[in-house]
């Protein structure tokens, strides 16, 4: 220990002597320290006490900031979310919309095609109706025509004037006859 006290008293020799070498005043020194001290203790509590509550409120509106922009942020996706999901379901319901529109279109064309063949039906149906009646009109026509030769060739080859009655019987057996071949 003895030794150690010895080397400690060396080393405080030699800082004296540094100390004044350079010319260095204990008492200043120990003043100025004072005055350092002082000055750091007045600058805290009226500097930089002010200034550390300006930083600490500064960082609060900071924090509250991020904590409402990550609010903002969390609605904004929420929203985005609803209005994705808006546009699925407007996508959806359109989709039924046109699919619906789709179907009635061809039900609508397809009942247009039957209304067309049914009538196209009635068409021919008629056209058939009538041409058997003019067939039949022309039949006639023709029968009277024939039994009115058949009348007047007959009285030629009989070479006399038939009456009404004899005209009307040989037209009625010509026409018998022309029914029977039909």
């Amino acid at each position: 220990m003895i030794s150690y006290l010895a080397s400690a008293q060396s080393v405080l020799d030699k800082g004296q002597s540094i100390a004044q070498e350079f010319g260095v005043d204990s008492n200043l020194l120990i003043a100025q320290a004072v005055n350092f001290v002082l000055c750091a203790g007045i600058i805290y509590k009226f500097g930089f006490k002010g200034i550390l509550s300006t930083i600490q409120e500064r960082e609060k509106q900071i924090s509250d900031s991020l904590k409402h922009a990550e609010k903002i942020k969390l609605e904004l996706e929420d929203a985005q979310k609803r209005r994705e999901e808006t546009l699925t379901e407007a996508s959806l319901e359109a989709k039924k919309t046109v699919s619906g529109a789709k179907e009635q279109a061809k039900s609508y064309v397809e009942a247009q095609k039957e209304d067309a063949r049914n009538q196209a039906e009635e068409i021919i149906s008629k056209a058939r109706e009538s041409m058997a009646i003019e067939k039949e009109q022309i039949l006639n026509e023709a029968k009277e025509e024939i039994s009115s030769l058949v009348v007047l060739t007959t009285g030629k080859v009989l070479q006399k004037e038939l009456n009404d009655e004899e005209k009307s019987r040989f037209s009625n057996a010509a026409a018998e006859e022309l029914k029977v071949s039909d």
